[in-house]
């Protein structure tokens, strides 16, 4: 207990004691799935082979609004103190298109009791494109908005720690250390560094049904603390029905199901509770999860994160 208690600790002092930092990571109502995209030392958690993919519509019915999509796929090594994975986003919001390469690698430290404690690194490039001849502006001779940025290359590189039980899990990271201009040279409109903390854990409440609750907080310059809570309820291990809220900004639903024991599909809807929320239907998420299976023993236990 008291080494739970210690890990918890730092974990939240990487999260909070940070300088807080504008929001430009692409977010997920369906959070806990995507851990791989904000943390590297997840890479190989699972204990197999896992392919994750999320799709996502904000605000639909507003131009300009952001579209995001993500596929992960990491696995542990033969030896299983190494994983490695690969996560590759496309992101667009209004002009500004973003196209993420990374690959990551984690060492994971195994206790007692099946807990485990990773360190991971990832390292990439973020391809960069702003197109400014489509904003309509006040004043057409702005030296800023002249020319367009197309294919602009930051290379970037991140860290994180993950401590896991099969009923527990915590983590601290910064998935992207270096801040750069999207010409590469700028130092306006730079990729801002951001901080995320997550934990999560999953609790029997009788032979039918499971909770997992989980958070993320997210801390980024010259924004505020953003914080998202989820708490699912999973039912005989097949069916997850859950509820998110985002602190000042939205809340949401989700529902999951293990189509088999390998393969899981996930549909969420989250709506803002700001002005913005006239002009919009909504936002909607797709998600679709596989776990590949070279063991003859199969699936050793099921995953809740």
């Amino acid at each position: 207990m008291k080494e739970i208690t210690k890990i918890i600790r730092i974990a939240f002092f990487c999260a909070f004691a940070l300088p807080t930092f504008a929001q430009q990571e692409p977010q997920f109502t369906q959070y806990p799935d995507n851990t791989l995209f904000v943390n590297p030392a997840y890479a190989g958690s699972r204990g197999l082979f896992n392919i994750t993919g999320i799709h996502r519509e904000q605000w639909v019915g507003f131009d300009g609004r952001p579209v995001s999509t993500t596929l992960s796929a990491h696995s542990p090594l033969t030896y299983e103190s190494v994983g490695l994975g690969i996560t590759m986003v496309n992101d667009q919001s209004g002009p500004i298109k973003q196209t993420m390469v990374y690959g990551d690698f984690s060492y994971t430290v195994k206790f007692k009791n099946d807990r485990k404690l990773a360190f991971g690194i990832k390292g990439g490039m973020n391809i960069i494109s702003v197109g400014t001849s489509s904003l309509q502006t006040g004043d057409d001779n702005d030296p800023k908005l002249l020319q367009n940025v197309r294919n602009n290359i930051n290379p970037n590189f991140g860290f994180g720690i993950y401590y896991h039980t099969p009923r527990f899990f915590i983590g601290a990271s910064s998935p992207k250390l270096l801040e750069r201009g999207y010409d590469g040279i700028s130092k306006s409109n730079l990729e801002r560094r951001h901080y995320f903390g997550i934990i999560g854990g999953v609790f029997p409440l009788n032979n039918d049904w499971k909770l997992r609750p989980t958070a993320q907080v997210k801390i980024t310059e010259k924004s505020p603390i953003n914080i998202d809570a989820s708490i699912a309820g999973i039912y005989r291990e097949k069916l997850w029905l859950g509820g998110m809220y985002r602190l000042n900004a939205a809340f949401g639903v989700f529902a999951q199901f293990q189509v088999t024991p390998q393969f899981k599909l996930g549909l969420a809807s989250d709506f803002g509770n700001q002005a913005i929320r006239n002009y919009n239907y909504g936002t909607f998420e797709v998600l679709m999860s596989y776990d590949f299976v070279f063991k003859k023993e199969g699936l050793r236990s099921p995953r809740y994160f």
